[in-house]
């Protein structure tokens, strides 16, 4: 399917705080329970329309483990937009905050659209970060916010639609050129089918089936250099 823009999303934030359930949720609109902690990035896609375009959203969902931040930086090259995610019942991961909001604005484009969400709010019982302190904390450093639950879905269409939204505004408005985030990369994703997908200069290229992967796997840590 032809599209008039394709915006590039990078999910980033403490590991455990529920992106990769956020990302299945927008994608495949179902929730799993039981996820297993991603290794480097996983990758998501889906059509959007704003203004009566359409628009493919191309999804890379980090790991938040310190131990890939080095990788995860690699991906905020390109993109348009990022959602930064924080768990409502654990203190930390707001706590967190400011260091993956650095991070972004230190490798990213300046004008990258990043939309703070406040994941889990199905679990407001438990809360340990109020709404007005996420408010406040958006506020500060000029970002949107909503809070979200993976599990029931509240939220995570407005969140990712509204990103776009916002991006597709200052694309009209001559504040951001997608075209020139187009960056010649090489990635190789590892998908959940034990297959990988070869992405060159964000084109779906070709899928490797399950007897390269131990080659890929090596391989995609060191493919956003290329």
């Amino acid at each position: 399917m032809s599209y008039a823009y394709l915006f590039k999303y990078i999910i980033i934030g403490d590991t455990g705080v529920g992106k990769s359930c956020l990302l299945l949720q927008f994608t495949d609109k179902r929730f799993q329970p039981v996820h297993d902690l991603t290794i480097g990035v996983e990758f998501g896609a889906r059509m959007i329309t704003i203004d009566n375009k359409p628009i493919k959203l191309q999804i890379w969902d980090t790991a938040g483990q310190e131990s890939f931040r080095s990788i995860t930086r690699s991906y905020y090259r390109g993109a348009a937009g990022a959602l930064l995610v924080y768990d409502i019942t654990r203190r930390e991961t707001f706590n967190h905050l400011a260091g993956w909001l650095e991070d972004a604005r230190q490798h990213a484009n300046a004008n990258m659209t990043i939309m703070l969400v406040g994941n889990k709010s199905d679990l407001a019982h438990r809360r340990a970060v109020s709404i007005e302190e996420g408010e406040q904390f958006a506020k500060e450093h000029g970002l949107i916010f909503m809070e979200a639950s993976a599990k029931t879905a509240q939220n995570i269409e407005e969140a990712f639609i509204n990103t776009a939204a916002t991006i597709y505004k200052k694309i009209q408005d001559g504040v951001f050129d997608v075209s020139n985030e187009v960056i010649t990369m090489i990635y190789i994703i590892r998908l959940e089918t034990k297959a990988a997908l070869v992405v060159i200069n964000n084109i779906e290229v070709v899928e490797l089936m399950e007897n390269s992967i131990d080659t890929i796997w090596r391989l995609r840590f060191f493919a956003p250099h290329m």
